[in-house]
């Protein structure tokens, strides 16, 4: 039986079902529900929006856009967001999606964190940061009605939801600060972990290599 919440049907296909198996197994509960959410979310704001999406490369791309924050997809040399967009390139390519369905997907994860840029990208990108922003930032609070907001968070509840989240952000970037040049998480690590030395644009330029 399909599961519909706040209006929105839950993909159910074989691929959907084992990417919520593969998060529900990797993730905690915490970035589960978060990841649901995204999607439940992202999906409001493109039904909000008249949006033309496919819901399961969506579901994807939310489920995974945070498995870079996880144990076992983690990595040390680059940004987060790529752990997860390349583990759900795989994903795809391991059910027979492949080309620009499998790219959507992946520059929705990558980009998730990058402002206003993939909000003119294909709907599949820019509802995975519509999901994201609305349930971490906020923002989009108000463009759903409070009944939907209610059926979400009733589905998958976000208790402590704000200290919880900058946890585990910390948690998965501590080890790789470098890769928060130019980025949001930056901040994160600024706030929360110790020692921590933000890197500065302006000084890379005037200590480069070149006299001038």
């Amino acid at each position: 039986m399909t599961e519909e919440i706040a209006g929105v049907r839950i993909p159910d296909s074989t691929m959907a079902r084992e990417a919520t198996e593969l998060v529900r197994e990797v993730a905690s509960p915490l970035l589960f529900d978060h990841s649901r959410r995204v999607f439940l979310f992202g999906s409001l704001r493109g039904l909000e929006h008249g949006s033309q999406f496919d819901p399961e490369l969506l579901y994807v791309g939310a489920m995974f856009h945070d498995l870079g924050l996880t144990e076992r997809f983690r990595r040390t040399d680059q940004r987060f967001e790529l752990d997860g967009a390349d583990e759900a390139r795989r994903f795809l390519h391991s059910h027979g999606i492949t080309g620009d369905p499998a790219d959507r997907v992946w520059t929705g994860i990558a980009l998730h964190t990058t402002p206003e840029i993939p909000l003119h990208m294909a709907a599949e990108v820019a509802l995975v940061t519509r999901g994201v922003e609305l349930d971490v930032l906020g923002i989009g609070y108000n463009a759903i009605t409070d009944a939907q907001r209610t059926a979400v968070t009733t589905a998958h509840p976000r208790p402590n939801f704000k200290n919880q989240i900058l946890a585990a952000f910390t948690e998965g970037i501590k080890d790789r600060p470098d890769t928060t040049f130019g980025n949001v998480k930056a901040d994160v690590l600024e706030h929360f972990h110790p020692g921590f030395h933000r890197a500065d644009f302006v000084e890379v330029i005037k200590t480069s290599p070149w006299p001038e």
